[in-house]
């Protein structure tokens, strides 16, 4: 599986899995939300923070219909895109300040107008939405710009999939795939993990997965069946304003998420040899084994017949998994009950 690197993290197989905070328009337009979510997902333990740029001039026309219909005060599509939009130079103050934090900053491009944008400020990789994955202008644009891909395919057929990797990948430009489904929130049985094995066969590349279904469990599933990258909507209140929100994971969700992952990835990397491990163990086999003893006194010269046996601990004396090798054997001298004796004190 090929790997690449997006701000010194590398991507791909038995790497640590690249973790996304997905803001999109939670800010709702809030310059001071913005920083806000930075703040959340750099304290969550998240590798990257990722919003949404749009320029509603370069992307839709006034005949764009809302996904959601929740906003009361924006009377078309376009009209949201301009109240929650950013100036260019905000966008490089929210880069700047995610640099600052150590959390890699990203948002996804819409138009080649916003891919300008944000390639101006300088994002390290290009995150291509569901409805993008076949804009061939679009993604002709960021292949020139040879930063990595990650290609989203939640509205995507196979024939369609498999164009865009390939022209991906003629143009040498690194990419990831994510398995996604545009439904908000997905119900479990339009979540589709299996595909996360399938694009790992069927291309040989790093694969993600991009979740809606506001529940943790599912994007730590996702890491156990083998994503590299995993992207979560993330918001402060599942109560509060705005489409995403019953899609979302909540900051303290999202952080013991993340803690998880990170648990899982700690012990994979430390697979373990039982033998070694019982051997390190074995002042505490002693405590929990169990020695055979006598349930009665025995005088010296005594024949032990397994009438004459207990098994208790501590199993410093002689183990009882060898109690067969005790009956039969004689007494060298007086044996008490409840006390451990040794080989030297019998006659074989």
């Amino acid at each position: 599986m090929k790997k690449f690197n997006i701000s010194n993290r590398i991507i791909g197989s038995d790497e640590p899995c690249f973790v996304i905070a997905e803001m999109g328009l939670a800010h709702d337009g809030s310059l001071g939300s913005a920083y806000a979510f930075i703040d959340a997902a750099a304290k969550a333990g998240a590798d990257c923070v990722k919003f949404q740029t749009h320029i509603a001039e370069a992307e839709g026309t006034n005949q764009e219909k809302f996904r959601v219909n929740t906003f009361p005060q924006d009377e078309t599509r376009q009209d949201y895109w301009k109240r929650t939009a950013f100036s260019k130079s905000q966008w490089f103050d929210l880069k700047a300040y995610a640099d600052s934090l150590n959390i890699v900053f990203m948002s996804s491009a819409f138009s080649i107008e916003a891919m300008n944008l944000l390639n101006d400020i300088g994002i390290p990789a290009w995150k291509v939405g569901s409805g993008e994955m076949t804009n061939l202008p679009l993604l002709e644009a960021m292949v020139n710009t040879k930063k990595p891909i990650l290609l989203s395919t939640g509205m995507s057929s196979w024939s369609e999939i498999d164009k865009s990797v390939d022209y991906i990948q003629k143009n040498e430009t690194s990419v990831l795939v994510f398995q996604c489904v545009n439904r908000y929130p997905c119900p479990p049985e339009h979540i589709g993990l299996n595909v996360i094995e399938e694009l790992q066969m069927r291309y040989d590349l790093p694969i993600g997965f991009s979740d809606h279904s506001g529940d943790p469990s599912v994007g730590f599933a996702a890491v156990v069946k083998g994503s590299c990258m995993l992207e979560c909507h993330v918001t402060f209140n599942k109560q509060g304003f705005g489409p995403d929100n019953s899609s979302s994971l909540t900051f303290d969700e999202f952080r013991d998420m993340i803690r998880s992952i990170r648990l899982l990835e700690k012990i994979n990397k430390n697979p373990m040899d039982k033998d070694k491990e019982a051997e390190e163990l074995y002042e505490t086999r002693k405590l929990f084994t169990k020695s055979v003893v006598l349930n009665k006194d025995l005088e010296a010269g005594c024949i032990i017949t397994k009438e004459d046996l207990d098994y208790k601990k501590p199993g410093t004396g002689i183990p009882v998994n060898e109690y067969e090798k005790v009956i039969g054997r004689t007494t060298r001298k007086k044996l008490y009950k409840d006390e451990l004796f040794s080989w030297s004190e019998l006659v074989k």
